[in-house]
């Protein structure tokens, strides 16, 4: 049977040109009034890129984020690479450092032994970090670079090892030091998820109990990308007739000592749930993308115990994805439009059982939203028609959306993908005017941020588009989405893991 890849992206059958009004009428403008940011560029350590897209957080509530930075020194292994390291399989010339930062100051966190590359794919409340780090050796069945597991404390790495393969990843970790992820055994497994060639089985790790298998939903295969606070794990795994579901992991209890698997089922398709559209949050609340019946689309669901899952919809669209959760229940995510109704996906809003259409930027014709945070304010992208870069886009106050590049200056750069936390500060990927990518944070220039050195405290009023329903907002010679965009847009959410369903 052959597993699809759910994203926004494999959803959509055919993509037209003229939007037609969803809620609001075609360019209607408002005027709102939004703060000035100071944006600082995290750099790197010598070498030309950073990046923190695909981490989930890459910022916590307390303004520390992660990344990696280049440094100067040429990877050994170049330019064979491992595609499960960086999100979307990108290769680098360079070893790259995992690094922390605090308000804009790099850190370097310890590599592996040998000082090989290492790629953080969460950081907790309170500081934690896991990730994934080059070990040095060569997959003998891949022919890849080895990956394996690690925890960060105070910039000392752990190796979290195996469960008996060559090779691990981590997805998440908690305030509690526990770390959820991937890991071959040593069962060969020709289905196996990753192509790792061995089962691939969901782990959870903490320091005093080392790296548990946590089972599957009765298949050979299961990751766990997602913990919440609570100690409970979201994820995906192969069921017994070969359908992929997404799961609840339930800690140890007194009725159920080795923890309890909770199959979430489907909207109906026999392909539930994958890797780039799950997310958790602490009320045990799972969101993400869901086939419905004959697998041809997936939609957005959330999940709230004891189920069923809840089919979010579209935007009048075939598909959807979920991309994140807050603590309210607020979802946001991507979404279909009507065919024939031109963009075909807008970043969308999903609160108190109604879906708000975010719209996307003037002369853009895709978007999609990537993080909520407590304030109900959206970071999202917002993708020109002729595949250059997205712009990184903030919707707040019951909208529209507003160019984030609009609202920092001195720099000379395009910010693209971003994240905000619950104090309302942001972490973004930007493209220099070189074509280099840098990490950048930008901290509102706000009452709760007094002092910060270089910051415009004048609040700025932008009178801001509403694109919906103009050939002039929506290029009507942009049919499809761009193989490209289709990729950044299907990646963005996996926490480091560059999950992939095999044939």
């Amino acid at each position: 049977m052959k597993l699809r890849i759910i994203s926004c992206a494999t959803a959509i059958a055919v993509l037209t040109a003229v939007a037609i009004p969803v809620g609001l009428g075609a360019q209607e403008k408002q005027d709102h009034k939004h703060h000035h940011y100071q944006l600082i560029d995290l750099g790197t350590f010598g070498g030309p890129t950073s990046r923190n897209d695909g981490i989930y957080p890459p910022l916590n509530n307390e303004g520390s984020g992660i990344g990696m930075a280049d440094t100067t020194t040429p990877d050994p292994f170049y330019p064979n690479f491992n595609p499960l390291l960086l999100p979307g399989g990108a290769s680098d010339p360079y070893i790259f450092r995992a690094f922390e930062s605090d308000h804009g100051e790099l850190v370097a966190l310890e590599p592996l032994p040998g000082g090989y590359s290492a790629w953080p794919t969460s950081i907790s409340q309170s500081g934690l970090i896991a990730g994934t780090a080059i070990n040095g050796a060569l997959d003998p069945i891949t022919g890849y670079p080895e990956e394996t597991a690690v925890f960060w404390h105070r910039g000392k790495i752990t190796n979290l090892g195996t469960l008996g393969g060559y090779e691990s990843g981590a997805g998440m970790v908690n305030s509690r030091g526990q770390v959820t992820g991937f890991s071959g055994n040593a069962i060969p497994d020709p289905n196996s998820l990753f192509g790792l060639g061995t089962q691939t089985r969901a782990f959870l790790w903490d320091e005093r109990n080392g790296m548990q298998d946590i089972e599957t939903l009765g298949g050979l295969d299961a990751a766990s990308p997602f913990i919440n606070e609570r100690g409970q794990i979201a994820g995906f795994s192969y069921t017994s007739d070969m359908a992929v579901d997404p799961f609840l992991w339930e800690p140890p209890s007194e009725r159920h000592p080795n923890g309890k698997m909770i199959d979430l089922g489907s909207l109906g398709g026999t392909s539930g749930g994958e890797g780039d559209g799950v997310a958790l949050n602490n009320r045990g609340q799972v969101v993400g993308a869901s086939n419905i019946a004959g697998d041809l689309y997936a939609h957005p669901f959330l999940w709230t115990a004891p189920g069923p899952m809840r089919d979010l919809g579209t935007l009048g669209g075939p598909g959807g994805v979920a991309n994140a959760i807050n603590e309210a229940g607020e979802v946001v995510g991507f979404a279909d439009l009507p065919a024939g109704a031109g963009s075909s996906t807008d970043a969308f809003l999903w609160k108190k059982g109604e879906m708000t259409d975010l719209g996307v930027l003037a002369g853009h014709c895709f978007s999609g939203a990537f993080s909520i945070n407590a304030k109900t304010q959206v970071t999202a992208s917002s993708f020109p028609c002729d595949g250059s870069p997205a712009h990184a886009v903030l919707w707040e106050n019951s909208g529209p959306m507003v160019d984030l590049n609009d609202l920092v200056s001195g720099a000379d750069v395009t910010l693209t993908g971003s994240f905000i936390n619950d104090r309302g500060e942001i972490t973004a990927g930007g493209v220099l005017a070189n074509g280099d990518l840098h990490i950048f944070l930008l901290i509102p220039c706000d009452e709760n941020h007094p002092g910060v050195e270089g910051c415009d405290y004048t609040m700025v009023e932008a009178s801001v588009t509403v694109p919906r329903s103009s050939s002039a907002v929506r290029n009507p010679s942009s049919r499809t989405l761009p193989q490209s965009l289709m990729r950044r847009m299907s990646r963005y959410h996996v926490p480091g893991l560059a999950f992939r369903l095999r044939n």
